[in-house]
């Protein structure tokens, strides 16, 4: 026991309190590569054209192309290129984690802001952009984990055994 504090003040360090489940649930937005963690929603590429624009496109371009942030759209077959350009298309390994970074941390201004159909349709939009989805396809928790990324096998495995 550290003299003048109470018991509930070592719990907490004497700084805060003590998380709640409520709390917990709060932070615990990731999701995995195989889609765990992924909440129900869909969305469309027609939709996320639409949330892009409204958005996403002051920071990314009307096409995820043109900036003045980072190229979302391109960049297939430039990796092993002395100028590689690094995208969605091209460097992704995962469709699954597309989700878990844009709803933490975009749009940049308000992250987390977006709902998951919003979330997904800019997704679907994305990879359409990208050709690696058709036009009429439809996102979703089902069929995130489905989409094959181009990059998918680009990556060398991490051998360490506390590594996954």
């Amino acid at each position: 026991m550290i003299p003048g504090w109470s018991a509930e003040d070592v719990g907490t360090q004497g700084i805060g309190r003590l998380a709640t489940e409520e709390d917990i649930r709060a932070w615990n937005i990731d999701v995995s590569p195989t889609g765990e963690g992924l909440p129900p929603g869909k969305g469309t590429v027609k939709q996320g054209s639409q949330v892009f624009a409204a958005k996403c496109a002051a920071c990314h371009g009307p096409t995820g192309v043109e900036g003045p942030k980072d190229k979302l759209v391109g960049g297939q077959n430039t990796l092993a290129t002395p100028q590689p350009i690094k995208t969605i298309g091209s460097y992704w390994p995962y469709a699954t984690t597309l989700y878990d970074y844009i709803y933490r941390a975009m749009p940049f201004p308000a992250p987390q802001s977006l709902t998951p159909d919003e979330v997904y349709s800019v997704i679907a939009w994305l990879l359409f952009q990208n050709q690696i989805i058709a036009e009429e396809a439809v996102i979703d928790a089902q069929t995130l984990p489905k989409v094959q990324m181009p990059n998918r096998n680009g990556f060398i495995r991490d051998p360490r055994p506390d590594v996954r």
